[in-house]
């Protein structure tokens, strides 16, 4: 065997081992994808921020070293919300997730000034080029625990803790008092507002005024566990809301309203990771597996159990609709007719209260 071909074997096997070893360091270099969350509250908050920081952590474990992600705590719907986007977007942020609705109108005007990056905005209607919209059905999670309270209740009289009156918050008091009296009738809801989305100290006191007025089950539109808390010291009953909340009133909770965003986040990324993404409205519920009644507590009777799967159901099939007709407002009139359901346009534009809720809505 003569020299040369010995040596152009070596030359051409090297030539493949150094492309390999390019292509290698090609993909070993790829930069992550930059994903920025801002948050109102802590992500200890056991409520709609730890919610979303769960989707986020859920993001990590589905793509890995694909992305790299970041939360950011404590943003206050101020211009505060526009300098900590602008800042995630200069950095490289290539797409940014803002959690509360007040952030809207400082996320689309940011979204303006950085055309390359995906900014989605959580539960508003403004949209652009790079901006798109998500939310997830939590009136349906509130229905199903509805059901539960109205079965539950010996008062036929329930407490909700409201936050910040918005459709949003409006929608969830409603289909809470639906769901009850769908299984009892007589079922009556009071309201009490502490225009806050996170205040443990006045969530605390406006559960214990609803307990004093004779709601024996709670639930909340609020983000702490103040509300079982409140309720188990009273041996009332309440509800987890975004998450389970067991540990702070075992003895109350009856079951949570669990919010699992991760169904939104992870196609998101998906489709920006693979270039197909496009600005939109994303609206999932229970049909997604984004919401659910869950961690039910052990005073819940089976046959409960039961009536819940049997509603979640049909929720999924599309077979029952928690704004399904005949509805009428407060007032008596008739908002949905029989064999109809609210449209997705009117329930996010819900400024009124169900028959069934006491009081009127804030103006």
């Amino acid at each position: 065997m003569s020299a040369l071909p010995e040596f152009a074997r070596r030359l051409a096997g090297a030539s493949l081992f150094a492309a390999a070893l390019g292509l290698c360091a090609g993909v070993q270099a790829a930069d992550p994808l930059k994903l920025g969350f801002v948050y109102l509250g802590p992500t200890g908050d056991h409520g709609w921020t730890y919610a979303h920081d769960q989707g986020r952590k859920g993001v990590e474990t589905k793509f890995g070293d694909k992305v790299a992600t970041l939360g950011v705590e404590n943003v206050p719907e101020t211009a505060d919300a526009e300098r900590v986007f602008r800042d995630l977007a200069t950095k490289g942020y290539k797409v940014i997730f803002g959690t509360s609705f007040g952030y809207m109108n400082q996320m689309e005007k940011v979204a303006k000034s950085f055309p390359n990056t995906v900014f989605m905005h959580a539960t508003g209607y403004k949209t652009g080029k790079n901006l798109g919209i998500y939310n997830i059905r939590t009136y349906e999670g509130a229905y199903l625990a509805g059901v539960v309270a109205g079965k539950m209740s010996k008062s036929g009289k329930l407490g909700f803790v409201g936050s910040i009156p918005i459709p949003e918050v409006i929608r969830n008091i409603n289909a809470y008092t639906l769901g009850a009296r769908s299984v009892n009738p007589a079922i009556t809801t009071k309201v009490i507002w502490v225009n806050s989305w996170f205040d443990p100290g006045k969530e605390r006191e406006a559960a214990l005024a609803l307990i004093s007025q004779g709601a024996d089950v709670l639930l909340q539109n609020t983000d702490s566990p103040a509300v079982v808390q409140a309720a188990a010291e009273k041996g009332k009953y309440a509800f987890g809301w975004d998450s389970e909340m067991t540990k702070f009133g075992p003895t109350a909770h009856l079951a949570a309203a669990v919010l699992h965003w991760d169904k939104i986040y992870d196609d998101v990324v998906d489709d920006v990771l693979a270039g197909s993404w496009k600005t939109g409205d994303i609206f999932i519920g229970a049909e997604k597996g984004a919401v659910d009644l869950e961690a039910f507590g052990p005073m819940v009777p089976d046959e409960v159990k039961k009536l819940v799967d049997v509603r979640r159901g049909a929720i999924k099939a599309g077979t029952l609709h928690a704004f399904g007709g005949p509805l009428k407002d407060q007032a008596g009139k008739e908002v949905v007719a029989a064999g109809k359901a609210m449209d997705d346009k009117t329930l996010l534009g819900m400024n009124y209260y169900v028959a069934g809720v006491e009081g009127s809505v804030p103006k």
